[in-house]
């Protein structure tokens, strides 16, 4: 006998509402407090130079920003759907709830909503995680769920995940993710290694590096899209039919990826067709500040106390 009507499995935990990933936010946070630091000191840049490291700051801290961000990110690969379910086991107790499942690169998040929240008298509202990092048991996990009590939606999608799943999800997923977070790391250090390259005298290694990040970032990409390998076992939950689909992180990574190629390439090709337009362009405000102290009137110093102790002129002829 329960304290919970009689009725198992139960869930004594508090329920945890579907939230923001903390990790994701740090970084977030972090590159925004940049890019606002260098905008406090944008207006102190004169000349057509401020609009210069306006774009190429802001563009570098995208890039970077979304390379790290998407290690925390769990809307790689995602499904929603509004169904009719069974919440608990042994209990013919159906409700209506609005089920989500988000796959990112260490793991899954399975979100579970009622519509309304109250049903049963219980507040069906739930947010929970199952990683697959090297240093952690997605099976083990799944246990301490089952132990818990979680609701069938949950449970049944976690499941799905499991190394002895005959959807054969796991592996798949656990090795996509892996190698797609690895690339990315790599690639954020190259990003990293450009950025201090195009700020030296070096803008073809700084244009190489850029396709290195990109190169990195498509390979990302191409390894999580790996997956469509694998047949998708059908979700069905009730009387709906859950079906994901590549999310936002995806896309995102795959437009970064362009981009990196994009500059990287401009940078390489400006090196070896217009060099001198190139030079100009990454030194524009070196030679903007230049202009500026040089201007159309000679710098003129003048010293009052010097007339007091000017020396007199000495005129020394020679005759040979």
């Amino acid at each position: 006998m329960t304290a919970w009507d009689g009725v198992l499995p139960f869930y004594p935990q508090p329920r945890h509402a579907a939230g923001f990933s903390v990790p994701l936010l740090i970084v977030i946070l972090v590159f925004l407090s940049l890019a606002a630091s260098f905008l406090f000191i944008l207006p102190g840049i004169r000349g057509h130079s401020r609009w210069f490291w306006l774009v190429r700051v802001l563009l570098s801290l995208f890039i970077g920003a979304e390379i790290v961000a998407v290690h925390f990110s769990g809307d790689w690969f995602v499904g929603r759907v509004w169904t009719n379910t069974s919440y608990k086991a042994f209990s013919a107790s159906r409700v209506q709830v609005h089920v989500g499942l988000h796959v990112g690169l260490v793991g899954v998040n399975i979100t579970l909503r009622g519509t309304p929240t109250q049903q049963l008298n219980e507040t069906i509202d739930y947010n929970e995680r199952f990683t697959w990092r090297l240093d952690e048991d997605y099976t083990k996990e799944y246990v301490r769920a089952l132990e818990k009590g979680l609701p069938d939606p949950v449970l049944y999608l976690a499941e799905k995940f499991t190394p002895s799943s005959p959807c054969g999800l796991y592996h798949q997923y656990h090795l996509a993710g892996h190698y797609a977070a690895a690339t990315l790391w790599v690639a954020f250090c190259f990003w990293i290694i450009a950025n201090a390259l195009l700020s030296m005298p070096a803008p073809l290694y700084g244009g190489l590096a850029l396709l290195t990040t990109s190169a990195f970032t498509l390979f990302a990409v191409f390894a999580f899209a790996s997956i469509s390998s694998v047949p998708l076992c059908h979700f069905r939950l009730g009387s709906a039919v859950l079906t994901p689909h590549y999310g936002a992180s995806f896309w995102v990574t795959l437009a970064t990826g362009i981009l990196s190629l994009l500059l990287g390439g401009a940078v390489v090709i400006l090196h070896y067709t217009r060099p001198s337009a190139l030079r100009s362009f990454l030194d524009h405000s070196v030679k903007d500040c230049s202009n500026q102290t040089k201007g159309n009137s000679p710098l003129i110093l003048n010293n009052p106390h010097h007339e007091q102790f000017k020396t007199p002129d000495l005129n020394i002829t020679t005759v040979l």
